[in-house]
């Protein structure tokens, strides 16, 4: 089993890192819990022994001979640093150690995952952004802190987040450690569910896509080092934690934010599902039964292709742009005939194809696809997680970054 490191600095948050050992240790990992000097005046040492099964020590004095400053970092297969506070990534940036942890961070060799904690204006403080930038170009995982309720009565972005998705985030890094560090320096701008087209206060148009899949693959692309945004739709899931995450409702919504956020992104992947039509008017009270028993009349009006529009707008090769088709056979043609049709129409680099015809793919857990390429690629997923089709839409991405 792999042995973890658990830094734990000085902040209100670390009360919940305690959780996160809960998560490792019940797993069966082997967890060495390293705590800064303040942050055992928030939990005692006996709290991290008691939970870890191990003795606790913050200073790099304590059992010299055992050389804890570099043995710890050097027998890890994954550090992780819940909660990162604003001091502790400023001293791994500068590549200060004045603490085992510290010290710990400068001898690892394996993945490196930070989880940010403080007060909004701390994480937004341009020496911070700085601290954090140089650290995710060093291969390190900074992932992005969650937007709620702070120390006090401020709310904002720098909530620590929630244990179990820290705990998703090292599991998937520890699953593909040989990839893990692929994506570093790269920005991955992902749609995710389905848009919605209101006829009045009320109704809408809408589709079954729940975001899964597009969650699934940010929460894939965060373990590989990427930077995420993730422009969510309607979605019925919880987001994973890292991503920055920007709510929308229409098409149009989706289509002015991915135009926006394409413009500096190395990748673009669109698995959200908008709406091909959208009502000719909005009616501003709700559509009443009519009294002589006949039926409104909706006129649609077809929505903006936002996929033809990034492929036809972008400067150069990046950003990598990635499109989904959810397709059935028919008469005329078979799933990836029409798929091939559709990915030369559409132009991008890559189309990820359903075959929705069976129930498959929206709302589900688990997915299998086929990934064709404008190069004349075809590779399929077979049937399984969804964050597995993440990584091998991942892999493709990657392999085209680097042309």
């Amino acid at each position: 089993m792999s042995s973890i490191v658990l830094g734990v600095a000085g902040g209100i948050a670390s009360y919940k890192s305690a959780e996160l050992l809960r998560l490792f240790t019940e797993s069966g990992y082997d967890v060495t819990v390293v705590p800064t000097r303040s942050s055992l005046n928030f939990v005692g040492a006996a709290t991290w022994e008691a939970l870890s099964g191990k003795p606790v020590q913050a200073d790099v004095f304590e059992h010299v001979d055992e050389v804890p400053h570099v043995r710890i970092g050097k027998g890890a297969d994954l550090v992780v640093v819940a909660p990162a506070t604003a001091n502790i990534i400023a001293k791994a940036a500068h590549g200060l150690a004045d603490d085992l942890l510290t010290n710990t961070l400068l001898t690892a060799r394996c993945p490196v995952v930070f989880a940010p904690a403080m007060h909004t204006e701390m994480w937004e403080h341009p020496a911070t952004q700085a601290n954090v930038a140089t650290l995710r170009a060093r291969g390190v995982i900074v992932i992005e802190p969650a937007v709620g309720r702070l120390t006090g009565a401020d709310t904002g972005k720098g909530r620590l987040p929630d244990p179990a998705q820290i705990y998703a985030v090292a599991l998937n890094v520890l699953d593909g450690t040989d990839r893990a560090r692929d994506l570093v320096g790269r920005h991955i701008v992902v749609s995710a569910g389905g848009t919605r087209e209101f006829l009045d206060p009320v109704r809408f148009l809408g589709n079954r896509s729940s975001g899964k899949q597009g969650f699934a693959i940010a929460e894939a692309a965060i373990a590989r080092g990427a930077r995420v945004t993730v422009v969510a739709a309607n979605v019925t899931v919880e987001p994973p934690a890292g991503i920055d995450l920007v709510r929308v409702v229409s098409t149009e919504d989706l289509r002015q934010q991915m135009l926006a956020l394409a413009t500096e992104a190395d990748a673009v992947i669109m698995a959200a599902a908008p709406a091909d039509f959208r009502p000719a008017s909005y009616v501003d009270a709700k559509i009443k039964k009519r009294a002589d028993g006949q039926t409104p009349q909706i006129h649609l009006v077809e929505n903006p292709d936002i996929l033809v529009e990034l492929v036809a707008t972008r400067a150069h090769k990046l950003p990598v742009i990635v499109g989904f088709a959810a397709e059935t056979g028919d008469e005329t043609a078979s799933v990836l005939d029409h798929a091939r049709a559709k990915l030369e129409r559409k132009g991008c680099d890559l189309l990820v194809v359903n075959d929705v015809g069976s129930g498959r793919a929206f709302d589900q857990s688990d997915n299998e696809a086929v990934l064709l390429g404008a190069d004349g690629s075809v590779d399929h997923v077979p049937f399984g997680p969804k964050i597995a089709l993440g990584h091998a839409i991942l892999d493709a991405v990657a392999q085209r970054l680097d042309r």
